[in-house]
C-alpha cells in the first residue's frame, strides 16, 4: 500500500513540476516578445495584413487589416505572460491546447514585427502553408498506414523521389511523345506514380515482412536505390532530352459557393485536384482505420500480433496490404512535386520531405487529421522562410534555411508531449 502511494505522490509531483515548467516558458515567451519585437518597433509604425489574394479570384473581396504596431506587440506580450502566471497560479486542464495558444501569439506577434511599415500577404501565406504542406501530409499518412501494422516506413523519402520521377516522365511522354490531351497526360503520369509507389512498398514488405530484414536497413537501402536511380535516370534521359520533363501542372479547380468564401475560400477552395485527393485521403483513411473491419484488423495486428494471429487475422497479409498501400500514398506525395507544384524533376527535389513527415506523423501521434495538423506546421515554417525573404527582414538566410528542420526537431524533442507508437512497431512477426 505504501508503495502505490509513494508512486502517486511520484506522478503529483512530476505533474506539478511540468505545469511550473510550461508556466515559466509561457512568461519567457511573453518576455521575448517583449524584448525582440515590442521595444524594437517605433511608434506611429503599421502592420498592414492583405486579406485578398493575388491574381483573380472567385472570392468575395474584403479591407486589409491595418494594425498599430507597437500596441498590438505589447498587447500580445501581456496576453502571453497572462497565460503563463495563470499556468503558474490554477493551471490548464489541458496544457498542449495553451502551448499552442501561446505559439500562434509568438507567430502573430513575429509577423506583425516583420510586416512593421510594410503590407504583408496573410492569405497568400496561408495557401503556400497548405501548398508545402501536402507533400509532408501525404508523407506522412503513408508513415500512419504501415507503423499502424507495426512495420516502420523509412523508405517514404526513396518513394516519393521514384514516384516523382515517374510522374514527370510517364507525364511527359503522354503529352509530348503520345501528345495525348494535358489532364489525360497528367492522370498516366499520376498513375506511373502511384504504381512506383506500389512497387516500392512491395519491396520493402517483402523485405520486412517475408525476409524479417531489419526495418531501418531495409527502408534506408531502399532510399540510397530511389537516389541513385533518379539521379542516373535523370542525368541521362531527362537532362538530355527536356520534352520528357515537362508534364504540366494540374490547374486550380474553383469549387462553387466554397470558393467565393473571404479569406477561407482561396485557401481551402481554390485548389489543384491533388490538394482535394489530400482532404479525401484523409477522411478515408480515419473512418477506414477507425471505424471499419479492415482498421480494426490493422491496429490489432500493430499492438499484439500474436494475439490477432490467434483470433483468425493473416498477420502477414494485412501487413503486406498496409505496406503496399503507404507506398502508393508515398508515390502520390511525388507526383504531387511534379503535378501539383513545379512541373519538373530535379535530383534529390524531395529535400528531406519524406523524413519530416514521418516527424509529423510522430507529432500528431498516428493520426491522419494530427498528422495533417502537423504537417501544416512544418508546412508554415517552410512558407514563412520564403515570405520572410520578400520583406527583407534583417534575419540572415541561413537561419530561415534552417527553420523547417529546426520545428522538426522541437517536435521530436517532446514538446507536445509523449508520443506512444503501436505496442508491436518495428518487431519481426514469427508465426508459430
Amino acid at each position: 500500500m505504501s508503495a502505490v502511494w509513494k508512486r502517486i505522490r511520484s506522478d503529483n509531483q512530476t505533474t506539478t513540476r511540468q505545469a511550473i515548467l510550461y508556466g515559466l516558458v509561457f512568461m519567457a515567451i511573453g518576455l521575448l516578445i517583449f524584448l525582440l519585437f515590442a521595444r524594437t518597433a517605433s511608434s506611429g509604425q503599421t502592420s498592414v495584413f492583405v486579406l485578398n489574394p493575388a491574381g483573380e479570384t472567385p472570392a468575395l473581396p474584403v479591407p486589409d487589416l491595418p494594425v498599430p504596431t507597437a500596441p498590438a506587440l505589447y498587447t500580445l506580450a501581456l496576453i502571453t505572460v497572462f497565460i503563463g502566471g495563470w499556468q503558474l497560479a490554477r493551471g490548464f486542464r489541458r496544457v498542449n491546447l495553451a502551448l499552442g495558444g501561446v505559439s500562434l501569439l509568438f507567430i502573430l506577434a513575429f509577423l506583425t514585427w516583420a510586416s512593421r511599415g510594410n503590407s504583408f500577404s496573410f492569405t497568400g501565406l496561408m495557401s503556400s502553408t497548405l501548398l508545402r504542406s501536402v507533400p509532408i501530409a501525404l508523407a506522412g499518412l503513408s508513415g500512419v498506414l504501415c507503423e499502424r501494422c507495426a512495420v516502420i516506413n523509412i523508405a517514404i523519402e526513396g518513394m516519393m523521389l521514384v514516384g516523382a520521377f515517374f510522374a514527370a516522365l510517364l507525364g511527359s511522354v503522354a503529352a509530348n511523345v503520345w501528345e495525348w490531351p494535358s489532364w489525360l497526360a497528367m492522370l498516366f503520369g499520376l498513375v506511373g506514380a502511384l504504381g512506383a509507389g506500389a512497387l516500392l512498398g512491395l519491396l520493402l514488405a517483402v523485405l520486412a515482412v517475408r525476409f524479417k530484414v531489419d526495418q531501418i536497413i531495409a527502408g534506408t537501402a531502399i532510399n540510397i536505390l530511389g537516389a541513385g536511380v533518379t539521379s542516373f535516370l535523370s542525368a541521362r534521359i531527362l537532362a538530355k532530352f527536356q520534352y520528357l520533363n515537362s508534364p504540366g501542372i494540374f490547374p486550380r479547380i474553383p469549387i462553387p459557393g466554397l470558393a467565393s468564401i473571404p479569406i477561407i475560400g482561396p485557401i481551402f477552395f481554390n485548389q489543384n485536384p491533388l490538394v482535394y485527393a489530400l482532404f479525401v485521403l484523409l477522411v478515408v483513411i480515419q473512418v477506414m482505420l477507425f471505424r471499419t473491419r479492415w482498421g480494426l484488423r490493422t491496429r490489432a495486428v500493430g499492438e499484439h500480433p500474436r494475439a490477432a494471429d490467434t483470433l483468425g487475422i493473416n498477420v502477414f497479409k494485412t501487413r503486406y496490404i498496409n505496406v503496399v498501400l503507404g507506398g502508393m500514398v508515398a508515390g502520390l506525395g511525388g507526383a504531387f512535386l511534379i503535378l501539383g507544384s513545379v512541373g519538373r524533376f530535379d535530383e534529390l527535389m524531395t529535400a528531406g520531405k519524406g523524413f519530416i513527415g514521418l516527424a509529423a506523423m510522430i507529432f500528431g501521434k498516428w493520426m491522419p487529421f494530427g498528422t495533417f495538423g502537423a504537417a501544416l506546421i512544418f508546412g508554415f515554417a517552410d512558407s514563412l522562410r520564403t515570405k520572410l525573404s520578400i520583406l527583407q527582414v534583417p534575419i540572415a538566410s541561413q537561419f530561415l534555411l534552417m527553420a523547417p528542420y529546426l520545428v522538426t526537431m522541437i517536435a521530436l524533442a517532446g514538446v507536445v508531449g509523449e508520443a506512444i507508437p503501436p505496442a508491436a512497431d518495428g518487431q519481426p512477426y514469427e508465426k508459430q
